[in-house]
């Protein structure tokens, strides 16, 4: 099973910027060649296909695509790859933000 992990600004007392917003969001990873924004997620199963709504800032690794998404304020990220915990580390402390698990 996949832990999941949050890179937030809510634990922080002295930040005006307390919310990760979806602009902001979209200045970082535009910068980053290995990352590209989608408004929908394909999960493809077995037997199914079926599509997330919402912002998502997909990772580049290897042949997969990671998902970091942004949620009320947050981003979010399954950690399914150990490779994703220095790209989570990096992102949050470029964006000013903390690592949480959950």
């Amino acid at each position: 099973m996949n832990q999941r992990f949050r890179i937030t600004r809510s634990m922080q007392e002295n930040n005006a910027e307390q919310s990760i917003t979806v602009e902001e969001c979209k200045h970082y990873f535009a910068a980053k060649a290995d990352f590209t924004y989608s408004p929908v997620l394909i999960v493809k199963g077995a037997d199914s296909t079926m599509s997330i709504d919402g912002d998502f800032f997909m990772w580049k690794h290897g042949d997969a695509d990671i998902p970091f998404r942004l949620y009320m304020g947050d981003l979010y990220v399954a950690v399914s790859n150990e490779a994703i915990v220095p790209q989570m580390i990096e992102i949050a402390t470029e964006l000013r933000a903390d690592v949480v698990e959950g």
